[in-house]
Order: structure tokens, then C-alpha cells, then sequence
């Protein structure tokens, strides 16, 4: 069998991601601080875009420079010469005008001609854990070498206020002995906040006890032998093992818990990160309006000059009209871009709360079970669209401010057949662990018996599950018995 080259037209098509189109999705999953840094970007890289001010910014272009009037009575004071009358602006004694125009000089001048930020520009400096500590080192007296320590020592703790670092190690490179190393670590621990510096959770828990005051045998006993029993609420082992009966358990507990277990964590660096909702929801009299967050944004437009530039393309070259024309392209879908992402949120949030009334109405209970296709079918969009834009969106409804991804959520199935969103299965869960009975909580199952009478069927493993991640303990740690009741048997002993 012979082969041959041929020939052939065939006739298919492909879908082809253009650089435009890219851009285009890309805007459409920023966040609005991201979006800001892109807008920001443009505006530095695109000389055709510019930020359209607003009223009050837009500047006047200033005349003509006018010039200082005379009155008659300063003109007759003017020497003449040779007869002649010197009325002509450059025959004018300019010096001594300006000498009778000068204004006397502020006593203040000198300040106002340093250069200093405006004061509103000032932040205040957040005291950290190693600066408010080193502030104390430097009212007590010390030898170098014992300085020199205690200075690695708190150069050495964690965020937590633990000194995580061997102090045998430290001293050695501080060239101190074992018994100024002892002396200095006390020190340092006996500053504030009380515990700081130690060594481990027991060592930081006995030095806030010694700072209250409060160092009893009973709530020594308890850190010292009986922390994982306080964790796990497992009162009744203490008890026996101590010989005193579950009420006072039940106070030292208390007394424990209202220590810090990280007394560092108050000089935390780290400041709060601060959502800014790209979408506000608010109510107007029996409906609700939406609002897109705009405020930050540039508004951008073309520059006047190029496109006065491009409407007399004949003066321009070749080059000249590439450049300008090719930013103008970039330009202009830029613009439809951002303003093409605003339609498409909007759209999108409508159709959320067309489906989410109620949740507006009376709050996360009443928030239904609702997918990305629900909405997509609603606006006539992908679902792809609609995933991408309510990526790290926010919108601030009078519930309060949530992710737009909130919104979407799997349903537990009713006993009547209709569907419950999960994320009020969670809510339902919450409010019953929190009107439970501390002394006796409910289990797992149990939980899930509750629900169940409210037409919610659910399993004791998906109970766990949304627990979880409400971050509730087990009924075993939540468990906080009080007093005794009558008829219990007293702790036996071991």
C-alpha cells in the first residue's frame, strides 16, 4: 500500500481564553481591596486612563496673572525724572510696593517650616510583650552579665509569653553561672503580666498564683497532679484522689480557669483585619434595597488629550497611532470590564436574597438550603460566574456582615419532606447546648432526639460533625457539676 500527502479543509471550532477575556474573569473573582490594587496599577501603566475627580477636587486653570492696583494718591508719591511721569509698569519702584505689602512675620514661622506629617497621620504605636518587658528590666540594677540574660530571655519568648529557649544555653552564651541564671529567670518572671516566662503550662499557672496570692495547697495540688482531669471535667478522679468532696472541686476549678494560660497573647502585634463589604443590604420600609460599595473606588475615563489626539490622526505618525490606539483598546475594555463585574454582582445578589428573604426577615434560622445552579439558572448565568463572583465578596445585611459563599448551603431533610438548610441545623445546635443543663449536657444522640421532634432528621454523627465546627466540646468537657445533691455518695477513699 502506497502512501501519499493530501490535502484537506475541515471546518471546527474552539473556544479561545484572549488576553481580554482573561482579564475580564480575573476582575470578575477579585476582591474589592484587590480590585482597588488593579484599578491603581492601570492607572500607572495605562497613560490613555485617568481617575475622574469630582467636583469639589476639579481645580479651575488660573487666568492671567493680574496686576496690583494703584490708587492715585501712591502714583503722585512716585519721584519724577526729567519732567516725565513714570506710570509705566516697568519703570514701577516693585521693591518698595512689595516692602508695603509685606505682612509681619508670625511668631511661629520657624514651626511651620519644619517637616513634620500632619498630626491625623500619626498611628499609635501598639506596646509590644518584649518592649513592655525590657521597660521594666531597665528600672532594676544588675551586673552586665545578668543583664545580658535577662535580655536573651525575653528576646527568646514566643507570642504566648513562654520562654521556649534551654536556659542552661542562654546562661552559657550570657556567660552567667547556674545560680544568677536562677536568679534572673525569677526576676523576669515576677514582671508583668504575671507568668510570663515559664517554662510550661504548670510553671505559668502557679506564678499567676503567686501574684494573686493565692497559692493553697488544694489549687496547687490540681495543677501540679490533676490538669488533664480539669480538662476532661473529670471531677469525680480529683476528688478520690485528693479525699474533699466535689464542691470543692468544683471552686478550685473555677478559681483555675480564671487564670491565663497565655498571658502574652494581651501584647498580640497581630491588629485585626477589618472587612469592608463590597454590597450593602438595607431595608426601606417593607422592602430591601442594595447598594453596591463604591466608596474607594476610582472613577476612571479616557484622557481628554489622547482623544483629542486621535480625531486628527493625520498629524500624528504611525507609530504615535499604534501606541495610542492600542492603550485606547486597553482602555476602554478595562472600563466595561469593572463596570460589566458591578452589573454581574449586583445581579447576582438580587437573585441571593430573592431565594434568602426570610433570613433578612428573621435572621440565620431561616435560612434556606440554596446552590450555585439555583442562582445560576435565576440570573441566566454559569455556574462557574457565579462561583467566581462571590469569591471573597462580602456583603453587610441587617443580620450582620457575611461571605456571599454563606449563603450557599446543603439541606437536612424534614420529616414533611421539605429541606432545612444546614446552617440552621448548626444555629438549632448551638441554642440547645447553650439552654443546657451544666451539670448534666446533653450527648450527642441527645441532641439529635431534640431535632428530631422538631421535624429535623438528622444522625448523632452529623450532630458531632456540625459540633465540631462550632467549636462546642464533647458532653464529657462540657460538663460542670456544682453542689451536691442530697442522697449522693461522698468520694470514697483510695
Amino acid at each position: 500500500m502506497a502512501l501519499e500527502i493530501r490535502q484537506s479543509l475541515k471546518l471546527t471550532q474552539t473556544l479561545i481564553m484572549t488576553q481580554k477575556l482573561q482579564q475580564a474573569i480575573k476582575l470578575l473573582q477579585l476582591s474589592r481591596l484587590e480590585l482597588l490594587g488593579e484599578i491603581h496599577q492601570a492607572l500607572e501603566t495605562n497613560p490613555v486612563l485617568e481617575e475622574q475627580l469630582s467636583e469639589d477636587q476639579t481645580q479651575e486653570t488660573p487666568g492671567e496673572e493680574e496686576w496690583p492696583s494703584f490708587s492715585p494718591e501712591q502714583a503722585a508719591e512716585e519721584p519724577q525724572s526729567d519732567g516725565e511721569n513714570k506710570s509705566t509698569v516697568e519703570e514701577w519702584d516693585w521693591d518698595k510696593f512689595l516692602k508695603a505689602q509685606e505682612m509681619p512675620t508670625p511668631t511661629f514661622q520657624e514651626y511651620e517650616e519644619r517637616e513634620t506629617p500632619p498630626f491625623e497621620n500619626l498611628n499609635a504605636q501598639k506596646t509590644s510583650l518584649k518592649s513592655h518587658l525590657q521597660w521594666q528590666l531597665r528600672m532594676v540594677d544588675l551586673e552586665e552579665e545578668e543583664e545580658r540574660l535577662a535580655t536573651l530571655i525575653i528576646g527568646n519568648l514566643d507570642n504566648d509569653g513562654y520562654l521556649r529557649a534551654d536556659l542552661e544555653e542562654l546562661a552559657r552564651e550570657a556567660g552567667c553561672s547556674p545560680e544568677q541564671a536562677e536568679k534572673v529567670i525569677y526576676l523576669v518572671q515576677g514582671f508583668d503580666p504575671p507568668g510570663v516566662a515559664a517554662r510550661d503550662l504548670k510553671e505559668c499557672l502557679l506564678l499567676q498564683l503567686g501574684a494573686l496570692g493565692a497559692r493553697e495547697p488544694l489549687l496547687e495540688a490540681l495543677i501540679e497532679r490533676h490538669l488533664p482531669n480539669v480538662a476532661n471535667r473529670n471531677y469525680q478522679a480529683i476528688a478520690r484522689d485528693l479525699r474533699i468532696s466535689l464542691e470543692e472541686v468544683a471552686q478550685a476549678v473555677e478559681i483555675i480557669c480564671r487564670l491565663d494560660p497565655k498571658p502574652g497573647r494581651q501584647f498580640d502585634p497581630e491588629d485585626p483585619a477589618y472587612i469592608q463589604p463590597d454590597v450593602y443590604v438595607e431595608k426601606v420600609e417593607d422592602d430591601y434595597v442594595i447598594t453596591l460599595n463604591d466608596d474607594g473606588l476610582p472613577k476612571l475615563r479616557i484622557n481628554s488629550f489622547y482623544l483629542e489626539a486621535m480625531r486628527n490622526p493625520e498629524k500624528l505618525s504611525e507609530a504615535a497611532k499604534q501606541y495610542i490606539q492600542r492603550h485606547l483598546d486597553n482602555a476602554l475594555w478595562f472600563i466595561r470590564s469593572i463596570n460589566q463585574r458591578q452589573r454581574t454582582l449586583y445581579k447576582v445578589t438580587e437573585s441571593i436574597f430573592r431565594f434568602q428573604r426570610d433570613f433578612l426577615d428573621h435572621g440565620l434560622s431561616c435560612l434556606k438550603p440554596l446552590t450555585l445552579r439555583q442562582v445560576a439558572e435565576d440570573v441566566q448565568m454559569h455556574e462557574s460566574t457565579i462561583s467566581r463572583v462571590t469569591t471573597n465578596k462580602y456583603v453587610h445585611t441587617p443580620q450582620g456582615v457575611f461571605d456571599l459563599k454563606f449563603f450557599f448551603n446543603s439541606g437536612i431533610n424534614l420529616s414533611a419532606g421539605d429541606q432545612i438548610a444546614s446552617e440552621s441545623v448548626k444555629e438549632k445546635i448551638r441554642q440547645i447546648v447553650q439552654s443546657e443543663d451544666p451539670e448534666n449536657p446533653l450527648s450527642d444522640q441527645e441532641i439529635a432526639d431534640i431535632l428530631r421532634q422538631d421535624d429535623i432528621i438528622i444522625a448523632r454523627r452529623t450532630v458531632a460533625k456540625y459540633r465540631g465546627m462550632l467549636g462546642v466540646l464533647p458532653s464529657s468537657k462540657r460538663k460542670r457539676p456544682g453542689l451536691r445533691q442530697k442522697g449522693s455518695v461522698s468520694p470514697s477513699t483510695p
